[in-house]
């Protein structure tokens, strides 16, 4: 159901498995748990960080009330569960100058035309360029990236399609990464008998980082999509375009990123509401 009707990416599918096993463990199985049985699995959940509960708690829920609605049970048992408070964090975000100096390095890196620096200088210009995930960047075929096509048809979370632009200077990168690029993969960052893994591109995205001197915990392939996202709008770009370049189902999710700079949203209305030159007057 989670796959075929909710359209759950491969990762959230894989969350759902864990938890649901987790707890099948601690109950004895998951079909038939009682309330009072389940009440007592929150408790031993209150020493996991709120977010850990929540992501819990809305397993079993969703679980039970898809029991529930096929008729497999005639109650749901996961009222009892705890439904945890949570604030949703600031994005971690560099600065745009941290940015210049880490394109700086790579390129430098670039120019002597290794092929590992040129994937390198590729995987940093979509992860930037674009607001790539993770996940999408790495599963990336090889002819995602086409001379005079100034866009990626990309398959995102929830199995939705969406349009990224990829500027000029990443569909360079990429055609000179292909150059040097294993040429019998068929995927555009291949590794072995696949892609790159998520935790590998984690760790070549800290290495791009130390050149350029920004500490490691400051640093992730996500902390890059949220430099695309906030150094955007901090330049003007509209709410619902980044959106639906970011691939957001819900505009509540991508309104975190007005919060990260709000200063500069001040300065825009102060700019250019109707009203603004009306004080000027005066």
């Amino acid at each position: 159901m989670m796959a075929a009707e909710a359209g759950a990416s491969r990762n959230t599918l894989a969350a759902y498995r864990s938890d649901l096993t987790a707890a099948a463990a601690d109950l004895g199985g998951l079909e038939g748990a009682q309330p009072d049985r389940l009440g007592r699995l929150g408790e031993q959940w209150a020493d996991l960080a709120p977010s850990t509960v929540a992501r819990r708690s809305a397993a079993l829920r969703r679980f039970y009330g898809f029991l529930l609605d096929e008729g497999l049970r005639a109650d749901d048992p996961s009222t009892v569960l705890p439904r945890p408070t949570l604030q949703r964090p600031l994005p971690k975000i560099l600065d745009p100058h941290e940015v210049e100096a880490m394109f700086a390095a790579v390129e430098e890196r670039a120019a002597s035309g290794q092929p590992l620096a040129l994937r390198n200088l590729a995987l940093l210009e979509l992860l930037y360029g674009s607001g790539l995930r993770a996940t999408e960047l790495v599963a990336l075929p090889r002819r995602a990236v086409r001379a005079g096509q100034p866009f990626l048809m990309l398959r995102g979370k929830g199995d939705k399609e969406r349009l990224v632009p990829v500027s000029s200077r990443a569909a360079d990168a990429v055609a000179n990464w292909v150059k040097t690029a294993p040429s019998e993969s068929s995927w555009l960052f291949p590794s072995g008998k696949s892609h790159l893994s998520r935790v590998r591109l984690y760790q070549l995205v800290r290495s791009m980082a130390g050149l350029a001197g920004i500490p490691p915990e400051r640093i992730s392939p996500h902390v890059l999509r949220h430099a695309f996202a906030t150094h955007l709008l901090a330049n003007g770009a509209d709410l619902r375009v980044l959106q639906s370049l970011l691939g957001h189902a819900d505009i509540a999710t991508t309104q975190i990123y007005t919060h990260v700079d709000s200063a500069r949203l001040v300065e825009i209305v102060n700019a250019r509401h109707p009203l603004a030159d009306r004080d000027r007057r005066r």
